[in-house]
């Protein structure tokens, strides 16, 4: 027996959500979140404010929804076999990330964004920090169990030395990273994870 629709009930359509997320990711990269609103939003994607408040209640569930989601396709981090092919890999998603056409405009907005709305800043780390944070985590963990990493390693400081050092090439000083920085970047990391004292 299959289910019907209820009567006034609304879908969501899979195409109009796409063009919500896409117009969505332009006016954050183009006017950034303090300017972000539902009409621009509405406007760009051609639909009517209805079809964003069927999704979200606010811009900021809006924003920070589109923002996650797409931050979560961006972060994957395949199993090499290995903690020196997991940390190549990871730099190499985490660069894509920072470097996308559009995210690359976001970011640095949204961080001094955030610094002066604590509570647009507690919902980027809570839907969009922890959750990446959780699944590069497990890269970690996996060279725990294997073997190549100690028992007892720091997996937040692990994560924060991942982060860090592209971050700031990127987004701080503006940096383009060439290949071989980033083979000595993972070598650097595999001594400092492997070798803490």
């Amino acid at each position: 027996m299959t289910r019907r629709t209820p009567t006034g009930a609304a879908v969501l359509q899979p195409t109009v959500t796409q063009a919500i997320t896409e117009a969505v990711l332009d006016e954050l990269a183009e006017q950034g979140y303090a300017r972000l609103s539902m009409e621009a939003v509405a406007k760009r994607a051609g639909v009517g404010k209805s079809a964003l408040y069927r999704r979200w209640s606010s811009k900021q569930e809006m924003a920070i929804s589109v923002i996650s989601e797409f931050s979560m396709e961006q972060v994957t981090v395949p199993d090499t076999g290995s903690l020196r092919g997991d940390l190549r890999a990871a730099l190499d998603t985490l660069m894509k990330w920072l470097t996308h056409p559009r995210f690359s405009r976001i970011m640095p907005d949204l961080v001094a964004e955030a610094a002066r709305n604590p509570e647009l800043g507690e919902a980027v780390e809570t839907l969009v920090g922890m959750p990446k944070r959780e699944r590069v985590a497990a890269m970690f963990q996996r060279a725990i169990d294997r073997g190549e990493l100690p028992q007892d390693t720091d997996l937040e400081l692990a994560l924060d030395l991942l982060a860090a050092p592209l971050y700031w090439r990127l987004v701080v000083r503006s940096a383009a990273p060439d290949p071989a920085y980033m083979d000595n970047l993972t070598d650097a990391l595999l001594r400092s994870l492997t070798n803490p004292s």
